[in-house]
């Protein structure tokens, strides 16, 4: 089950991205306190990033891909009430419930794939193996979504994946659709054969891992959907949408190789950061 913590102390926002996540310490319930960077229920994409990306946290995790520690965040009324600035107040005051966290990661750089090289083959198949799966549009050049901390590649921010979950109209026809976004995947080049990450990593998500992960939702997140007539169907349409997309004939899959064979994208390095 993902850990569930309380969130005590509003530290500092994080303002590069669009949904506004803040740095926030919190407490376990074996009282080990612990810093997470937190995406608020009450941040404009609302609860379904939050589903988006309590999920792709958990079955990164299932795969053993590097991401930080996940959490459920606790935020109780009157959490962060001496924050002077008045979006964030907002936030905070339509955020109470759970919300979700990844571990901070002290001193992490965005990777940079003119910079960073030397990237496991292996591991960088798998990424793109999962994010086509997910359907996650925010691994790109633009958006890399890719920390580097002490030397260790870490996968973040996957509350643009299964964006299906936005509008369900006629899913069974787009449960196996292609995912073309895969061709502006930045770890793309660095990668020769995803047939073997394929054969890796799609028999670890059974059917037992996918819905246990589904059930780890919050049940707050998926009530806010007027589309379903109960929480357990809201589910139940999850789980099925994972398992058919992981069982049926994968053009995401197909199509994440013909992007490869067609050729790589060359990178030049951003000036925002780090020179090599």
């Amino acid at each position: 089950m993902i850990e569930r913590v309380t969130a005590t102390r509003y530290v500092v926002p994080l303002r590069e991205g669009g949904s506004l996540p803040a740095v926030v310490e919190a407490v376990g319930a074996d009282g080990e306190r612990a810093s997470f960077v937190v995406k608020f229920l009450g941040a404009g994409q609302g609860a379904k990033a939050l589903v988006a990306e309590a999920l792709a946290a958990r079955l990164a995790a299932e795969l053993s891909l590097p991401i930080p520690r996940s959490a459920i965040v606790k935020i109780a009324e009157g959490f962060g009430k001496t924050e002077p600035d008045g979006e964030i107040q907002h936030i905070l005051e339509t955020s109470i419930g759970e919300n979700f966290g990844l571990g901070y990661l002290s001193g992490a750089l965005a990777f940079d794939p003119a910079v960073d090289s030397g990237v496991d083959q292996e591991l960088a198949a798998d990424i793109i193996w999962f994010d086509a799966f997910i359907t996650n549009v925010d691994r790109t050049p633009r958006n890399v979504n890719l920390l580097v901390s002490d030397g260790k590649l870490w996968l973040i921010d996957h509350g643009a994946a299964l964006f299906i979950h936005h509008g369900w109209h006629n899913w069974e026809t787009r449960v196996q659709s292609p995912f073309p976004q895969i061709k502006d995947h930045v770890l793309l080049h660095v990668v020769d054969d995803l047939t073997e990450a394929d054969a890796r990593l799609r028999p670890r998500l059974t059917e037992a891992v996918i819905r246990a992960v589904v059930d780890d939702l919050p049940d707050a997140w998926l009530a806010v959907d007027p589309g379903f007539e109960t929480v357990a169907k809201h589910r139940q349409r999850y789980v099925y949408y994972l398992l058919e997309r992981l069982n049926g004939p994968r053009a995401w899959l197909q199509e994440a190789i013909d992007a490869r064979q067609r050729g790589p994208v060359r990178y030049e390095p951003r000036l925002t950061h780090r020179v090599v």
